[in-house]
């Protein structure tokens, strides 16, 4: 009994104690500088929908608020398609997006085309690597900003190589400069609450016999700082005859820390139009038994609706009410909503294939 009286003494001691050290440091370093992590309102991470809902359920939800994500994958894959789709699902829910372009190619039309408003979008073209990270930190650091693009890392020059001579050796250069700077914005993002996309791209690594060529640009700071990596592949080329309208996408979430990775999305992205918002819909019902397809015929709660999938699209797009409808019971069913969702449970295509390997 005595021992007893003993432990309960010794842990009010140090319940006063943990009190006195928590009050302490946020005198020192202001309130919620420490809490319990039961206690901490954003215990439940957001998302933003990535404009197709076949990426949103890979993603558990859509891509998580306040981290770094990196989307990589060979050229013309649709990196920027869907970072455009982003930015244009943030400003449709009332944010605030920025687009750094490295790479000078920003197409306004496109972007336009893609749901973006044009007018509101923050744009900057910086000169040189260290410029563009410190726009990206100070943007951050504001916390007005909800989403800021970074395209590409490829295109982040350090100062240093701009203004030496062609042929100078760099080694490591940028690599350094991508380490510093995220060492720096990371703090800042989780208190602002800001999703930082960077695109990057694909290079080969020489002289490898067996495993992965393939490495992505700026070191490995970025592969290590990111809590999403999507990497993006073209697998299909869409055609009409012989004239080609678009591509068909296949997303790895390569990387996942706030829901289950390795899973696989799959979309059309339309020449000129962006992600088909409307195939995804149509793939997602009919696996999950929304709507039945028998032979080329689509129906839905015994009505047909459309013969073969592009005129079931096509009713979709003409028919804006009985999308919605549609898209609700998907949702249901595959319990996607504004926060991450608990996917565990649901089928989700995952293929053994050979992927840029995150340790490398």
């Amino acid at each position: 009994m005595a021992a007893k009286k003993g432990g309960s003494k010794e842990q009010t001691e140090k319940e006063k104690a943990l009190t006195l050290v928590l009050g302490q440091i946020e005198r020192n370093f202001g309130k919620g500088s420490i809490m319990r992590l039961g206690d901490a309102a954003r215990m439940k991470v957001e998302t933003i929908p990535t404009g197709a809902l076949t990426l949103d359920l890979a993603l558990g939800g859509g891509l998580p608020k306040g981290r770094v994500i990196e989307i990589y994958g060979p050229e013309s894959s649709g990196k920027t398609t869907v970072a455009l789709h982003v930015l244009a699902e943030v400003q449709k829910m009332g944010g605030v997006a920025a687009f750094v372009d490295a790479e000078h190619a920003l197409d306004p039309i496109y972007a336009a085309a893609l749901g973006v408003n044009v007018e509101e979008l923050l744009v900057s073209q910086p000169d040189t690597g260290e410029m563009g990270l410190e726009v990206v930190d100070q943007l951050v650091r504001s916390s007005a900003i909800d989403v800021v693009v970074v395209d590409s890392v490829a295109a982040l020059v350090p100062r240093a190589e701009i203004e030496g001579e062609m042929g100078d050796a760099h080694v490591g250069l940028q690599a350094r400069l991508m380490s510093q700077a995220l060492r720096k914005i990371t703090g800042s993002i989780g208190k602002s609450q800001c999703t930082v996309i960077f695109l990057n791209q694909l290079r080969q690594k020489i002289g490898i016999s067996y495993g992965n060529p393939e490495v992505t640009t700026g070191g490995n700071a970025l592969k290590f700082y990111a809590s999403v990596r999507l990497d993006i592949r073209r697998i299909q080329t869409l055609k009409k005859g012989t004239e080609e309208y678009g591509i068909r996408a296949k997303v790895k979430v390569a990387k996942n820390k706030v829901a289950p990775p390795f899973r696989i999305g799959e979309f059309d992205i339309l020449f000129g139009q962006g992600i088909s918002t409307m195939g995804c819909l149509v793939d997602l019902a009919e696996q999950h038994g929304v709507i039945v397809r028998k032979g080329a015929w689509y129906s839905y709660e015994g009505d047909n609706i459309g013969q073969g999938r592009e005129n079931t699209i096509q009713r979709l797009q003409e028919d804006a009410e009985f999308a919605a409808k549609v898209e609700a019971q998907v949702r249901e069913k595959l319990e996607i909503g504004g926060a991450i969702a608990d996917i565990a449970d649901v089928e989700i295509e995952v293929e053994d294939e050979t992927y840029l390997d995150e340790d490398e």
